[in-house]
C-alpha cells in the first residue's frame, strides 16, 4: 500500500464582487491562492483580496455521506465518464465540506498516477480496508461501476439495518428510563410528604410502606452521588472501549449474550459478515486473501477478533465451515450451508444467500423484540407507580377500616 500523503488545505478568507458588482466575502478550502481564484471565477466572481488563514484539517464526512458519493460516482462511471473526470465533477457537487474535499483529493491523487484502491486508503476513516479491496478488484477486472453499486447497495442495507435496530431499541429503553426517573423523582420529594403524615398516625405502618419509606431515605440521601457515579463510570467504559481492544472484544461479547437483543445482534453481525465474504469472493478474491479485509466487516469487535482466529485456521488447512464453528458465534444455520456449499464448489453464492436470509431473520427477529418490549414496558411501569401508590396508600386504607 502506498505511502502517499496528499498536499495539506488551508482556509482562505476572500473579497470581491459578483456579477452584478455587489460586494461578497467568504471562506473557502483549497490549496493555495490559486486554487480559490480558479474556483471564484467558476462562481462569476472577481477577487478583490485572498488571506490565507489557517490549516482546514481533515476532511470529514458521514456513514451516509460516503454511501450518497459511492452511488453517485457509479452512476457517472456507467453514464461513461472517467474516473478522474467523474472526481472532479463530484467535488464541485454542494453539500458539506467533507466529501467534496475528499472527491477533489482523490481526483489530484488519480491525475499524479496513483490507483484508486491505494487513493481511498489514505482516508481510512471513511473507506474501510473492505471497501479499498472490492475497489482494487474492480479496478483490476475493469468492473469498478458494478462493484461501486454493489458496495452502495450494502452499505444502504446496512444503515436501513441500523435504523431498524434503533427503532425497535429506542423506544423501550427511553420510556423506560423515563419511568426510573418519575419514580426517582417521587422517592425524593412525593413520598416525604406522606412521611409526614404516617408519622402523626402513631401506628406501626404496613411492610410495603415501609421498604418504599427506606427506599426514599436511601433516594434523598444517595441520588446525587449516584447519578455522578454512574457519568463517571459510563464516561470511563466509554475511554476503556476507545483505546482498549481488549475491552471492546469483551463489550462485544458482553453484547452478544444479552437476553433478547443478543440472538438479534449475533444475527445481524453473521449476516454483514457473511455478505462481505461473499461479495469479496464473487470479485475474484481468493478465500486466505479476503479475510485480510474483513477486520471490521461485522461492527462487533468480538466477531472481528473471531473472523482473525478463522483466517489463521484456514492457513492451517481447515476448511471454512470448521473453522467458524470453532469460532462459537455464528448461528448453525450459517455454517450449515457454508459446510455445503464448499463441497460443491458454491461457496460465494451461498454466503451472499446465507445473508440474504440472515437479513430476513433480523427484519423478523426485530419485529419479535419490538412486540416484546410493548408488553415488558407497560409491566414495569404498572409495577413501579402502582407499587408506589399502593404502599403509599395502604397505611390510609388501613386507618379507614379502622374507624
Amino acid at each position: 500500500m502506498s505511502a502517499h500523503r496528499g498536499p495539506s488545505e488551508w482556509r482562505f478568507a476572500w473579497r470581491g464582487l459578483d456579477a452584478s458588482g455587489a460586494a461578497k466575502r467568504g471562506t473557502v478550502i483549497a490549496l493555495d491562492a490559486t486554487a480559490v481564484r480558479v474556483a471564484l471565477k467558476r462562481e462569476r466572481i472577481t477577487v478583490l483580496s485572498i488571506e490565507r488563514k489557517s490549516n482546514a484539517g481533515a476532511p470529514k464526512a458521514s456513514h451516509a455521506d460516503v454511501t450518497r458519493f459511492t452511488r453517485q460516482l457509479a452512476s457517472l462511471l456507467r453514464a461513461g465518464l472517467p474516473l478522474a473526470n467523474a472526481l472532479d465533477l463530484l467535488a464541485l457537487s454542494p453539500g458539506p465540506h467533507g466529501m467534496p474535499r475528499i472527491a477533489a483529493a482523490l481526483a489530484r491523487d488519480i491525475a499524479s498516477g496513483l490507483r484508486f484502491a491505494d487513493s481511498l486508503a489514505q482516508h481510512p476513516a471513511r473507506f474501510n480496508a473492505l471497501y479499498c479491496q472490492l475497489v482494487a478488484v474492480g479496478e483490476a477486472s475493469g468492473a469498478l461501476a458494478a462493484i461501486l453499486a454493489r458496495l452502495a447497495d450494502d452499505r444502504e442495507r446496512a444503515a436501513a439495518q441500523r435504523a431498524k435496530v434503533r427503532a425497535a431499541l429506542t423506544y423501550p429503553v427511553a420510556v423506560l428510563l423515563l419511568a426510573f426517573v418519575i419514580t426517582a423523582a417521587l422517592l425524593v420529594w412525593v413520598v416525604p410528604t406522606f412521611k409526614q403524615i404516617f408519622d402523626g398516625f402513631g401506628a406501626a405502618l404496613p411492610a410495603p410502606t415501609q421498604f418504599v419509606l427506606m427506599l426514599s431515605a436511601g433516594a434523598a440521601r444517595w441520588s446525587v452521588p449516584a447519578v455522578v457515579t454512574t457519568a463517571t463510570g459510563a464516561l470511563a467504559v466509554q475511554a476503556g472501549l476507545r483505546r482498549s481492544e481488549a475491552a471492546r472484544i469483551a463489550f462485544g461479547g458482553a453484547m452478544l449474550k444479552l437476553p433478547l437483543c443478543g440472538a438479534l445482534l449475533t444475527t445481524l453481525c453473521a449476516a454483514r459478515w457473511s455478505r462481505a465474504l461473499g461479495t469479496l469472493l464473487a470479485a475474484g478474491t481468493p478465500l486466505a486473501d479476503a479475510f485480510d479485509s474483513l477486520a471490521h466487516a461485522s461492527g462487533n469487535a468480538f466477531f472481528d477478533r473471531a473472523s482473525a482466529g478463522i483466517s489463521e485456521r484456514l492457513r492451517h488447512g481447515e476448511r471454512l465451515a470448521a473453522a467458524m464453528r470453532a469460532a462459537g458465534c455464528f448461528p448453525v444455520d450459517v455454517v450449515q450451508p457454508v459446510a455445503v456449499a464448499e463441497e460443491s464448489g458454491a461457496l460465494d453464492a451461498m454466503l451472499l444467500d446465507v445473508a440474504s436470509l440472515a437479513d430476513r431473520q433480523v427484519d423478523e427477529k426485530i419485529a419479535l423484540v419490538s412486540s416484546l418490549c410493548e408488553p415488558l414496558v407497560i409491566v414495569v411501569l404498572g409495577a413501579l407507580v402502582g407499587g408506589l401508590v399502593v404502599a403509599m396508600y395502604l397505611p390510609i386504607i388501613q386507618l379507614g377500616n379502622v374507624v
